[in-house]
């Protein structure tokens, strides 16, 4: 029989090396947190059980990846590696130009500093953390336009992470000349990992061409998305998930790329167009802070692994696992009364701080608290997706991002279980004040203390 159709979730892979994981007993984790600032970022990896705090750049890479990091170019232009990179690149989005980038956040500083000017507008399904910061530090403004049916945590509709097709008609009208960019990311990270429907693309693409407004995807998770459209969008079933992922591609004039999701590679990132005059601004700004446009900011064996990685990450058996591994941790979770949002995504289980803890106000950041309980109570490391993160949060999530190819099922039967002592306490967890902020991305190094 086909091995998927037990109910045994099994890995497409084997383990060939092991790393040891730190247990501290609770009142070694109760005077780390206090040493900093209740503030799960500022821990020591050395001080965490299992780390689900972000999948970005925490995955382990393949023997096939190891290979290629020792064959690495290190020529300073026009390495093998990059010829190698450029080649796979170009076969899976189209994009004519390619420019290498150490990680995501440097393609969307390059593209704040080159093509959006003050007072100019971008429109968003979701901006996550990073993008706005950089829209907003080069003076532009990031509007979001969600679905409604996004602000519902418990409702199962496929495709939430879209954008409010409605909301972008309107939003063309009122900014007119000030949009600058329009983005879809994918998946919809800040809606609680929601993927986005191709009709979506579609539909936002037409509109763009239409009046001529360049149209970008941030595309970390771009096999995860083209999975989904897979699996759940109708006319899609017999497609191939890297024509799936062409396809998503093909409706946009580029691409921001964070390969430290799904490229499965511990740093590197992409910023892609097939805009030619964009192109030459990107490659203008690069050269100033990234590198040369042919390694921009990475090591040859970097670029090496990553162009191995782009391609494993669109393998359907390593995305059947990685989707029925994040639905085993999600059913787990809502058997044991954690309010999550429905339905499972595809990198991370995103929990309903502010149903788990209603007594805590926004103000107050019920996910930050419910991220620390669960630091406290069992070693756990999360990150809250709230009012720290975005001060105009609709919903209080703490985001609960598996690595890839990382834990195995009894790491996440202990996650379940300590969780589950966490709902025991939920009416006891106070809320939190902030110490001390700095003046933007403030939930990377804010202090905190409980009230």
């Amino acid at each position: 029989m086909d091995p998927w159709t037990y109910n045994t979730i099994i890995e497409p892979f084997r383990i060939k090396a092991v790393e040891p994981i730190p247990f501290l007993q609770p009142e070694e984790r109760h005077a780390a947190l206090v040493r900093a600032g209740y503030n799960l970022f500022k821990l020591l990896a050395q001080e965490v059980t299992i780390d689900l705090l972000t999948d970005s750049g925490t995955g382990s890479m393949s023997a096939h990846q190891w290979a290629a990091l020792m064959e690495g170019d290190e020529s300073y232009a026009g390495s093998r590696s990059f010829q190698d990179l450029d080649a796979v690149v170009k076969r899976i989005t189209g994009f004519p130009h390619v420019l290498p980038v150490h990680q995501g956040r440097a393609a969307e500083r390059i593209i704040a500093h080159t093509v959006l000017p003050a007072g100019s507008v971008v429109l968003n399904n979701t901006h996550f953390d990073t993008t706005r910061a950089n829209i907003e530090q080069a003076g532009a403004t990031a509007v979001d336009l969600p679905v409604p049916i996004a602000m519902e945590p418990s409702h199962s509709a496929p495709f939430k992470g879209d954008m409010d097709i409605d909301a972008l008609d309107r939003a063309l009208l009122e900014y007119r000349d000030r949009v600058a960019l329009v983005m879809l990311t994918l998946t919809n990270n800040a809606a609680g990992g929601q993927p986005v429907s191709m009709a979506n693309i579609e539909a936002v693409s037409q509109r763009c061409r239409a009046r001529e407004i360049p149209f970008f995807l941030d595309a970390a998770r771009y096999a995860e998305n083209a999975w989904f459209i897979r699996r759940r969008e109708p006319g899609y079933g017999d497609w191939s998930v890297p024509a799936i992922a062409r396809r998503m591609f093909d409706l946009a004039d580029g691409c921001t790329v964070s390969a430290k999701k799904d490229g499965i590679v511990n740093i590197g990132g992409l910023l892609c167009t097939r805009l030619d005059d964009w192109a030459e601004k990107f490659a203008n700004d690069l050269i100033l802070g990234e590198g040369y446009t042919t390694y921009g900011g990475l090591a040859g064996r970097d670029l090496a692994a990553m162009a191995v990685g782009l391609d494993e990450a669109l393998d359907p058996d390593y995305l059947r696992y990685r989707e029925r591994s994040i639905a085993y941790f999600a059913k787990g979770l809502t058997q044991v009364g954690v309010p999550i949002v429905q339905p499972a995504g595809g990198h991370a289980v995103f929990i309903d701080a502010g149903a788990l803890v209603p007594h805590i106000p926004a103000d107050q950041f019920p996910g930050q608290s419910v991220a620390n309980a669960l630091y406290l109570e069992g070693g756990i490391r999360g990150v809250e997706i709230g009012s720290l993160m975005f001060p105009n949060a609709k919903l209080q999530l703490v985001r609960l991002a598996v690595p890839r190819r990382v834990y195995t099922q009894s790491h996440i039967d202990y996650v379940i279980e300590v969780a589950q002592a966490v709902v025991r306490k939920a009416a006891e967890l106070p809320g939190y004040r902030v110490v001390k902020e700095p003046p933007f991305l403030r939930h990377f190094t804010v202090d905190l203390a409980p009230i």
